[in-house]
């Protein structure tokens, strides 16, 4: 199993954001605005959703790298920290999944 993380992700984003765009694919997809990124999200979540039901369990996992990368690369152009994900993901942990999707739809 590799030590290899999703917050070592981030922070790989984080410092290819940084670099020039004729080096870093993720300062290129940056530069192009938060729409393209987004469209990239969405391109790559379509990739996921088939392979989940057409491709191999290698290829699959393939795809779910390159969608956290890429939703990772939409949430450096928020400026939102994966920290920030997190504690959502912990607030909606304290009860079940109903009862949190209920209180969304409520809410």
């Amino acid at each position: 199993m590799s030590a290899f993380t999703v917050h070592d992700l981030e922070k790989r984003v984080r410092e290819r954001a940084a670099a020039s765009a004729d080096a870093s694919y993720t300062r290129k997809l940056l530069d192009r605005g938060v729409a393209h990124c987004a469209k990239k999200l969405g391109e790559e979540a379509v990739e996921l959703a088939l392979a989940s039901v057409t491709e191999s369990r290698e290829r699959l996992i393939e795809e779910t790298a390159d969608l956290l990368y890429h939703l990772l690369v939409v949430l450096k152009a928020r400026d939102i920290k994966l920290s920030e994900v997190e504690t959502v993901l912990g607030a909606r942990a304290r009860q079940s999944g109903l009862q949190e999707k209920a209180a969304r739809m409520s809410g």
